[in-house]
């Protein structure tokens, strides 16, 4: 693999202005909400049953944050690995495979509601149903919930919103292990050094633990295997149509 510079200055860029583009949105974010304006509730991605889903969310949530740490932690990935692809594959196609990735990741994160929807609307009767969706969404701006635990469990599906583009970087991961598997990467806990595609591999499979077992966590384990499963299957397709892809 070829030696990159690892300045930010020297950052492709794509790579250079998504980082940008995601700190200044978590700006605009504490800013707003001094203000009374919750960014993230506006633009993070609501399930379609919600009053506040708009089809836009599914670009725009890639870009809001839960806070510095979430942000720091993505566009460090970001920046480590997506240099890397973008060098490689140019600006274009890289733009084409974060946002595919991305928008993947929201599609299997929101299937998964679905079936959690589905499950929980099939234990309640439909005047329950009727009214988490038409008073969820105000229970929640007022810092409230249900006391019944269904009609809370259902409130929560469908009206949090979900941030981030942990998706769109878990693909990142997929693309750079596939085409530098063997590259020695460094772990911060513990400092041991291991393969890219050992590294991917453990993060896939700790996802799809952690989405099984903590399906009332609030992290959207499946939106980050979304973007891998997403992110392999273009790959694969890039790689069946262009012999010279990798």
């Amino acid at each position: 693999m070829q030696n990159y510079n690892s300045g930010f200055s020297s950052t492709p860029p794509v790579v250079k202005n998504l980082v940008i583009i995601n700190a200044l949105m978590l700006l605009a974010t504490y800013i707003l909400s001094m203000r009374g304006i919750d960014l993230s509730d506006t633009l993070g991605l609501h399930y379609f049953s919600s009053e506040k889903f708009r089809p836009f969310q599914l670009v725009t949530h890639m870009f809001m944050h839960g806070g510095f740490i979430h942000l720091l932690f993505n566009m460090y990935s970001l920046w480590m690995f997506g240099r890397v692809l973008e060098s490689v594959w140019g600006p274009k196609r890289f733009f084409v495979f974060y946002f595919v990735t991305g928008l993947g990741a929201a599609a299997l994160h929101l299937f998964v509601n679905f079936l959690e929807y589905q499950s929980l609307v099939g234990k309640m009767t439909p005047e329950m149903v009727d009214w988490v969706i038409r008073d969820g969404a105000a229970a929640f701006d007022q810092g409230k919930n249900f006391s019944d635990p269904l009609m809370a469990k259902l409130n929560a599906v469908i009206n949090t919103p979900t941030v981030g583009a942990s998706g769109a970087v878990y693909g990142v991961l997929l693309g750079f292990g596939m085409l530098f598997p063997n590259t020695q990467l460094m772990l911060l806990f513990p400092p041991i050094p291991i393969k890219a595609k050992y590294l991917v591999i453990g993060f896939g499979a700790i996802e799809l633990y952690l989405g099984l077992t903590q399906s009332a966590s609030n992290i959207a384990h499946f939106a980050h295997l979304g973007g891998m499963i997403f992110g392999f299957i273009l790959i694969k397709y890039w790689n069946k149509s262009s012999k010279s892809f990798y």
